[in-house]
């Protein structure tokens, strides 16, 4: 039997496998094994007595295999997680009830509100509907995500936060099957009618790592760390009047995308031990696979992963994410993750399962900008959400190269790694540092170590003009590459150079907006290029959202400032968006599958910025789909699609089939000539290395109100002839399905070589909606 399982997203890290020495002195990890679906309705006691039977096949005593079991998987994912030999674990491959056997890797990690009203705006319409002002509800439309759960897989919660009041909330409701797990400073109370559910799961953490450290992290659902409270607070945090970052930054009111949605909370990720433990988080596939086997039997309705993998992306069949996703889905549950911050190198998004709603990240229109004026004259431009300023004086300027102490490696003189700077040269003098290797945070703290004055933080060239804030220990501001190359210039031409950092401030409406993240994970698919990932784009660059009490903003160990709201950056903060996009989408439309939902918002996306012009990347190159799949999301217009494409489970097996040859369900063997996966029935398309002529049937289910008459439009892509037939769809009635066949051609007129891509995309309009779907084709 093929192997399985793996994968989670804001940056959290790597891991190694885990080692445990019984007497006979073999190795042990935590491995995964799968056995697919259920094949009866057995009672978790028989289920989890039936997996015990079968580990007891390689142990040698029932004893032994009990003490060896991590977790028994028994509400729709059928499998266990258990410390095993190599041996071991390839004895209970081969068996055949067993699908797969694989270790549980630790490479999982976090991707790390003006986003909500720059979204609303930026449609084009009132804050209405989806409003995200509780003024300004429509109960006849979303009622912002009224009763539907979401589910948060992250790094927990602090549930003292206002975004997570209940006032006001109806009781909770009556199907939901899931507890509120207790811990260390985490009460039943912490719960109320906002936080339904809490759990927490770090078994396969503590395998690895040993028993957890807890003068630096919470044992229960409480959160230390920050980043599960912004997420959370995102997607179905409450309306918060008065709320700033530090400094007064971005003060206003903020609010989740869906804030009478409920939360359940599922603690899979834990801090990495080391000299900073509260840097680095990471995520183990048998937990993260535990609490999604979890969230299915509590009943959720969306799940939110901000949790990719760190690397190369597992395959589907060994991806615990893309695993538990397909059990998800099985249940018209909308699974959403985020794409990774891995950008702009090609090739690096993670996530990429299509029963999975993969999200990049972009900008929104606000910024933090502080004027830097150089001795010459020249004025740039910076941003920063450090609370410290600066005398309204002129300091020495130095880079950071110059003031590099003996035995730093060249190429990273300039970088302000720790313990880098010489302090008789830095004392009382801004520094350019660059970014690059190490943390943006940290550069800063070694500046300040160093008797610096303030920092200046130059992009490096791949991060173009896009300036991720921070709040810095100390005076200072982040400035693109082109102006660092700038001030590096005038440093290298003047016998004294100086600067003054002037006070920072709040500024909307940048133009242009949005703008995709360089840090955003970009496409192809590495693992099915045929499948486009990312799906979709939305807001993730320096988000405001609720912050764990526990950590500073920085989450450096000296940094010892507690904040209620911090703003943070990463595709970690895009994926909630779509995720409340998903819940407030399922509250208007409670049976629609989970492949409606996100057709529906792959659909609608826009191509374009809020000025009207195309989607730019933050070098200022064109975006196209690699870089934000099918566009920018746009909530209001995904309630309206006129048709969607949808996939069942039956369909993502058949996927999995053409794709990998892995059968993933028993009752589902695979057919001896299965179709290409570009057939799966996906929103977009991808054909990878077009040698001729292909044909694909779609097809597509009527889900407005009424009679309509679409007609289609294409866009060519370059050398590639799309014909598409008929041009017509009629529908009489919601719910009707109509079915059209793609036949693609290769002109060659285009000169190609290996990765070479064109893109186009083909429209269905009946005058009031646009049902539009790129096309991305490789040449063979």
């Amino acid at each position: 039997m093929a192997p399985f399982l793996s994968s989670f997203l804001l940056p959290f890290c790597l891991f190694s496998f885990f080692s445990f020495s019984f007497s006979s002195k073999p190795i042990h990890k935590v491995y995964i094994v799968y056995l697919g679906e259920h094949t009866s309705s057995y009672a978790a006691e028989e289920i989890q007595e039936n997996h015990h039977g079968l580990l007891f096949s390689v142990k040698n005593s029932e004893e032994e295999a009990r003490q060896s079991m991590l977790y028994s998987y028994k509400n729709s994912i059928n499998g266990f997680a258990a410390l095993l030999s190599d041996e071991e674990a390839e004895i209970l491959s081969a068996r055949e009830e067993v699908i797969s056997a694989y270790p549980s890797e630790g490479k999982w990690a976090p991707h790390t509100t003006r986003s909500w009203e720059f979204l609303t705006g930026y449609e084009g319409i009132d804050q209405k509907g989806f409003g995200f002002v509780e003024s300004d509800w429509e109960p006849s439309k979303a009622n912002h995500g009224k009763d539907v759960i979401v589910g948060m897989l992250d790094s927990g919660i602090w549930p003292e936060s206002k975004s997570f009041s209940d006032e006001g909330l109806d009781p909770v409701p009556a199907r939901w099957r899931g507890i509120c797990e207790t811990g260390h400073s985490f009460k039943a109370s912490s719960c109320n009618r906002k936080i339904i559910g809490a759990r927490y799961y770090l078994k396969s953490y503590e395998a690895y790592y040993g028993s957890l450290n807890t003068s630096y992290a919470y044992r229960s659902p409480r959160d230390g760390d920050g980043h599960g409270t912004h997420t959370s607070s995102t997607v179905a945090g409450r309306s918060v009047s008065n709320v700033s970052a530090l400094g007064g930054f971005a003060y206003g009111t903020v609010s989740g995308g869906a804030p009478l949605a409920r939360l359940a909370v599922y603690k899979v990720c834990w801090p990495i031990p080391g000299p900073n433990p509260n840097i680095e988080n990471t995520c183990f596939e048998a937990d993260m696979l535990a609490a999604i086997d979890d969230a299915i039997g509590d009943g959720v309705d969306v799940l939110s992963i901000s949790i990719g993998s760190v690397g190369d992306p597992p395959t589907f069949a060994k991806d615990g994410i893309a695993v538990g996703a397909l059990h998800a889905a099985k249940r018209e549950i909308v699974v959403v993750c985020s794409a990774g911050n891995s950008g702009p190198k090609p090739a690096t998004v993670s996530n990429l399962a299509p029963w999975i709603i993969t999200v990049g990240a972009s900008s929104i229109d606000r910024a933090f900008t502080a004027e830097i004026k150089l001795g010459n004259g020249a004025i740039i431009t910076g941003q920063t959400v450090t609370p410290y300023q600066l005398e309204g004086k002129e300091y020495p300027l130095i880079y950071a190269g110059d003031a590099a102490i003996a035995g730093t490696a060249a190429n990273l003189t300039g970088q302000c790694l720790p313990n880098s700077l010489s302090p008789e040269k830095v004392k009382g003098k801004i520094v350019l540092c660059f970014r690059g290797s190490g943390l943006r945070a940290e550069k800063g703290q070694e500046v300040k170590r160093a008797g610096g004055a303030a920092i200046i933080l130059g992009n490096a060239m791949a991060n173009g003009n896009e300036v991720p804030v921070d709040a810095h220990v100390l005076p200072g501001a982040g400035v693109s590459a082109s102006d660092a190359t700038t001030i590096l210039i005038y440093i290298n031409s003047s016998s004294n150079p100086t600067a003054s950092l002037g006070r920072a401030r709040t500024v909307n409406g940048i133009k242009p907006s949005p703008s995709m993240a360089q840090f955003s994970s970009r496409g192809p698919n590495v693992l099915e290029p045929n499948i486009l990932k990312p799906d979709i784009t939305a807001p993730g660059l320096n988000i405001l959202a609720a912050w764990s009490e526990s950590s500073s903003p920085t989450k450096l160990d000296s940094d010892k400032r507690k904040v209620k709201y911090n703003i943070i950056s990463g595709t970690s903060m895009s994926c909630p968006h779509v995720s409340a996009t998903a819940v407030l989408l399922k509250s208007i439309y409670p049976h629609w599958s989970s492949s409606a939902i996100r057709s529906a918002m792959m659909t609608t996306a826009t191509l374009n910025n809020a000025q009207g012009g195309p989607l730019m990347n933050g070098d200022g190159t064109t975006g196209g789909p690699f870089d934000f799949g099918s566009g920018h999301v746009r909530p209001i217009h995904a309630a309206d699609p006129g048709l969607v494409y949808e996939a069942s489970y039956q369909d993502y097996l058949l996927f999995m089939c053409a794709s990998t040859g892995v059968q993933m369900d028993f009752y589902y063997p695979c057919p001896k000539d299965p179709l290409q996966p570009y057939e799966l029935n996906y929103p977009s398309v991808a054909v990878s290395r077009l040698n001729g002529t292909v044909s694909i049937v779609r097809t597509v289910t009527n889900v407005a109100q009424g009679k309509a008459k679409y007609r289609v439009s294409v866009d060519n892509p370059n050398g590639i002839s799309v014909k598409i037939s008929p041009k017509g769809l009629k529908f009489n009635d919601v719910g009707e399905k109509k079915s059209f066949r793609i036949v693609l051609k290769d002109r060659g007129t285009v000169m190609r070589g290996n990765g070479t891509y064109v893109a186009g995309s083909y429209t269905w309009s009946d005058g009031v909606h646009s049902v539009r779907s790129p096309i991305v084709v490789s040449f063979g």
